[in-house]
């Protein structure tokens, strides 16, 4: 049965863990429901960015994310103090569909589970349950601070390829758009100085 926390007082997202295995959830709080949806970090993205094109349409462009190459960066939005260490819903996300309430001049975002089915003898499956998403309101105020605070949380991570857009680990970098398929090889070279 689908659930609808109806507007959130609060909305934001964090990570847990360290970079380069750091796990990113969604945050929300509707009274005294409270939410995680935990999902990848590029889906995280992906919603930053499908909200900053659903608020520029909405607004006709009033609504602008720009950028300042020289403003100090922001922080990443962190969890409230007294936010529940066991909110009322939380799952892994499969599906996320956004809308907008003209009414009430709200955004809408509905989540969707996933589940991963293991059945004997066959292969393990993902199933998404739309029966049993979440739906919450929120406003642009809140949507622009949510995707500033996105884009600085993914931005606080491991830092990426230019190229290839794979993150960085401070080893050697097998980038595919720069050589191929191949992987680099480091040859160690022996002292050819022979003691006499």
């Amino acid at each position: 049965m689908s659930t609808d926390l109806g507007r959130v007082d609060v909305l934001g997202a964090d990570a847990v863990g360290q970079p380069g295995q750091r796990r990113f959830r969604l945050f929300a709080q509707a009274g005294r429901r409270s939410l995680f949806l935990w999902m990848e970090k590029e889906q995280l993205n992906t919603l930053a960015l499908a909200l900053d094109r659903v608020m520029a349409q909405v607004t006709e462009g009033g609504v602008l994310r720009v950028i300042a190459q020289a403003a100090q960066p922001t922080e990443a939005d962190s969890l409230p103090a007294d936010f529940p260490s066991h909110p009322t819903y939380e799952f892994q996300v499969g599906q996320i569909r956004i809308g907008y309430d003209e009414r009430h001049s709200l955004l809408a975002l509905i989540a969707s589970p996933i589940e991963i089915l293991l059945e004997p003898g066959q292969e393990p499956r993902a199933v998404i349950r739309e029966d049993e998403s979440i739906s919450l309101l929120f406003t642009m105020p809140q949507a622009q601070h949510f995707t500033q605070s996105i884009t600085t949380l993914v931005a606080s991570g491991r830092p990426v390829c230019p190229l290839c857009n794979t993150p960085l680990d401070g080893g050697p970098h097998a980038c595919i758009r720069q050589n191929g398929h191949r992987e680099i090889i480091q040859e160690l070279e022996e002292d050819e100085f022979e003691e006499e």
